[in-house]
């Protein structure tokens, strides 16, 4: 009996309503950490060129071998707007794998954004450019292009499997990943613990609650504090 192997480069993926994207979209990656049980977020390692710099989109996912950007090439040519590059360049700060030519490139696809386990160049002109370009470092060594990888397996970033189609959500303080199949109840937890730490915050920006509410409780829990004891 003869089996099929699955090709190296899938074409097709599943990609999220662009509308649940938007919604998730208006949340801080750290709420959608937490509410995505506290999973999820990649390595610090993997920072905006700039904190300005915001992106959401389904993965396309991309893995090549460290310091060469063939794949990345090919993954580009079958994109469509609104995806975000993932890619596993295996943590190598040695050379760059992306620079100002293919962001160019990917703003004109309409790419949302692009999150490299790996160097990148060019960095001052992809801040001018505005394009969100997440990556572990800089470096200004080319990449080759001649080894052979995949798209759109699952891949490893930064400590975290993504997977093609998985919701990534990036700013300031990193990225992000959120499987689709929980995306929708993500957003509506989203929702209200935002509205609970505005509360919050406002509490104690005006005095009236300057601690935890919870805070004896886990004291108690944790053997801090004997049953019936306060701070």
């Amino acid at each position: 009996m003869s089996h099929s192997t699955p090709p190296d480069v899938i074409r097709n993926i599943e990609r999220i309503d662009p509308e649940l994207v938007a919604r998730a979209a208006q949340y801080p990656s750290s709420i959608l950490a937490d509410v995505a049980g506290r999973r999820g977020a990649l390595s610090s390692r993997i920072a905006p060129l700039a904190p300005s710099m915001r992106l959401a989109g389904p993965a396309l996912t991309v893995e090549v071998r460290p310091g060469d950007n063939l794949m990345i090439h090919a993954a580009m040519a079958l994109a469509k707007p609104g995806d975000v590059l993932v890619i596993d360049g295996k943590g190598d700060d040695t050379s760059a794998l992306m620079g100002e030519i293919m962001v160019s490139q990917c703003m004109a696809i309409g790419i949302a954004g692009i999150v490299v386990y790996g160097a990148v160049r060019d960095t001052e002109a992809i801040r001018a450019l505005g394009f969100p370009m997440y990556a572990t470092g800089a470096n200004p060594n080319g990449p080759t292009k001649q080894v052979p990888g995949r798209i759109n397996w699952p891949v490893s970033v930064g400590g975290v499997t993504v997977r093609p189609g998985d919701l990534v959500v990036g700013d300031a303080d990193g990225v992000v990943v959120i499987e689709p199949v929980k995306v929708a109840a993500a957003v509506e937890a989203a929702k209200q613990k935002l509205a609970d730490e505005t509360a919050r915050i406002e509490g104690i920006r005006s005095g009236a609650q300057l601690r935890p509410t919870w805070l004896d409780g886990a004291l108690r829990k944790a053997g801090v504090l004997a049953e019936g004891e306060t701070l």
